[in-house]
């Protein structure tokens, strides 16, 4: 595409682009809204259906096995019904299954009311960002994906103090009998906000042509790009689709086996770096070395303001920085704060600020890196035809990582401790800083047309 292609698109449309991605990206907030909200929930649970230990693991984590699935049938859905059709369909399953395990009164029940919901989650992981970078002009697109990001985390924050003020409307009795009903249940709102939504963005032109519908691509084209640039950006996706197939066998295609390594690669490095273990288990890790609950608790909330801030940070620099140098950078933060977090572990480094701040340096530097880049690289690298069951494969392997981190670290901070623990993921990260020195192209401002040529 040539360098006058690639403008700002005029102040006319830019509201329109901002308004339809923002919907997507609401499909972020709805993720970190539904994994997060059972935190709050979990330990009355316990009391409510008198759970053991294993069973408490199962409650808590029976939304991310439905992501798993979500994710392996969301991009052969896609490819075949379209991106809106099937982002609807998340939407429904964020919306019912909320109700269903907020009035429920067995543990069976619950169980697949969650794993309902997860699949959801599941599915709008890989769809919300794939059908940005589909709509976006590539000189934003690297923000616009992000917004999807900063939308989870916004999630995870916002049902943390939603969480807060509903327990404390009541006393413990309350709360279980009726408080986690209201945590659970209050993902509705959210979810049908976002169903109504969707009613009022439109298909994703890619998918159109794919689908030879090349006047309906073009008319969405025209109000993203104006009319001279949607021309030879249609042109470009109508070359991009004439050889491709679009079958599960190519995958395999000798070209596409370094994307597909890349998206990969970067989905699980993304996880087994340890992001989930210190949200999850922050509380608990803080506590293990002498810090009281309370304090504890605070500590959870400034790593969110710290994630929600550098997350911003990541939006501004993803277009101006580019991809691969903020993975350069904000991984060896994480690499270097990882170790330190070991090292205070190791020497019982409990009095002063120094756990805390380096903690929250590891979370910077995730945020602006293996947080937003992982789904944007993700939505780019892959054709047109593929990107769909390309993504399901990518997305599927970030949940494999997520259910690994979540069950084996508990395990990991009692059987070897913090330090071992923290530099295990150290070491991860290292992996993946030298994977993306050596293996990652850079991709801003450029067409996902130009990147898919690349290979």
């Amino acid at each position: 595409m040539t360098e006058k292609a690639d403008v700002a698109p005029a102040g006319s449309r830019l509201p329109y682009i901002i308004l339809i991605t923002s919907v997507a990206a609401f499909g972020g907030f709805l993720f970190g809204y539904d994994t997060a909200v059972i935190a709050g929930a979990i330990g009355y649970l316990q009391v409510r259906f008198n759970l053991s230990p294993l069973m408490v693991g199962w409650a808590a984590s029976a939304a991310i096995w439905g992501c798993v699935l979500g994710a392996m049938s969301a991009g052969y859905l896609s490819d075949r019904y379209g991106r809106k059709a099937v982002l609807i369909g998340t939407a429904v399953l964020f919306a019912l299954p909320a109700y269903g395990s907020a009035v429920v009164d067995d543990l069976t029940s619950f169980i697949i009311m969650r794993l309902l919901g997860g699949v959801g989650v599941g599915a709008a992981s890989m769809l919300c960002p794939m059908y940005i970078s589909e709509i976006a002009p590539p000189h934003i697109r690297g923000r616009l994906v992000t917004l999807y990001q900063l939308a989870i985390v916004l999630g995870i924050n916002i049902i943390y103090v939603i969480n807060l003020k509903i327990s404390q409307a009541g006393d413990q009795a309350w709360n279980v009998a009726n408080g986690w009903r209201y945590m659970l249940g209050s993902e509705v709102i959210p979810a049908v906000v976002f169903f109504v939504l969707l009613f009022f963005v439109p298909e994703s032109p890619r998918w159109l042509a794919a689908q030879s519908k090349g006047d309906a691509a073009k008319k969405i084209l025209e109000k993203i790009n104006g009319s001279a640039v949607s021309l030879k950006v249609y042109a470009e996706i109508s070359e991009s689709l004439h050889d491709e197939k679009g079958g599960w066998r190519d995958l395999m295609d000798q070209k596409l086996r370094k994307p597909l390594l890349i998206g990969v690669v970067l989905a699980l490095f993304s996880q087994i770096t340890g992001i989930n273990a210190v949200i999850y288990y922050a509380p608990e890790i803080f506590k293990s070395i002498g810090f009281g609950a309370e304090s504890a608790f605070t500590q959870t909330i400034i790593i969110g303001l710290v994630n929600l801030l550098f997350t911003c940070l990541a939006i501004w620099l993803i277009d101006r920085a580019g991809r691969r140098s903020l993975l350069i950078w904000g991984v060896a933060v994480m690499v270097i704060c990882l170790f330190a977090t070991g090292i205070c572990f190791h020497f019982h480094v409990d009095q002063g600020p120094w756990l805390l701040i380096f903690i929250l340096g590891y979370i910077a530097g995730f945020a602006v890196s293996l947080g937003p880049i992982p789904w944007v690289l993700m939505s780019e690298i892959f054709p047109t035809r593929i990107r769909g069951i390309a993504m399901s494969l990518a997305t599927l392997v970030l949940w494999v990582g997520v259910v690994v981190i979540t069950q084996l670290t508990p395990y990991f901070l009692e059987t070897f401790g913090g330090a071992s623990t923290f530099w295990i993921f150290m070491v991860n990260a290292v992996i993946i800083w030298i994977f993306t020195f050596k293996k990652i192209p850079e991709t801003k401002n450029r067409t996902l047309e130009e990147i898919e040529r690349s290979w």
